[in-house]
């Protein structure tokens, strides 16, 4: 479960059973949207470390940038999300294609995809 508790700062501090991430609406951290952005880069990297992983080589060298693209209703909507990836010299066309698969497979990105099917609800308690 994730946990939000609103106050008058600028801050939103979301906790979860480990962790807490923390947000802003000033400027001074992410907010909200740029950090599933930030997520989904971040998913990237976990789906390129793994796929290292599993070719027996070193992730060390691998840049992945990502770049949203807003929609036609502006900066607040995702019409395209763009996924970069350099690779360090020592890796051959196959690990490059093996590792880019992985990250075409990124567990975020899927549930982004498989959107239409995720059933919000809003509720009082």
């Amino acid at each position: 479960m994730f946990k939000t508790v609103v106050d008058n700062s600028p801050l939103i501090k979301v906790s979860t059973g480990k962790f807490a991430a923390t947000y802003a609406l000033d400027g001074s951290q992410m907010n909200p949207l740029e950090a599933f952005y930030a997520t989904l880069a971040g998913c990237a990297g976990v789906f390129a470390k793994k796929a290292c992983k599993q070719l027996g080589i070193s992730a060390e060298g691998i840049t992945i940038d990502c770049k949203p693209f807003a929609g036609p209703g502006g900066p607040l909507t995702l019409s395209r999300f763009r996924t970069e990836v350099s690779f360090p010299a020592h890796f051959n066309a196959e690990q490059k294609a093996a590792v880019i698969d992985s990250i075409a497979h990124c567990a975020v990105k899927e549930i982004v995809n498989d959107g239409p099917n995720i059933e919000f609800s809003i509720v009082e308690v």
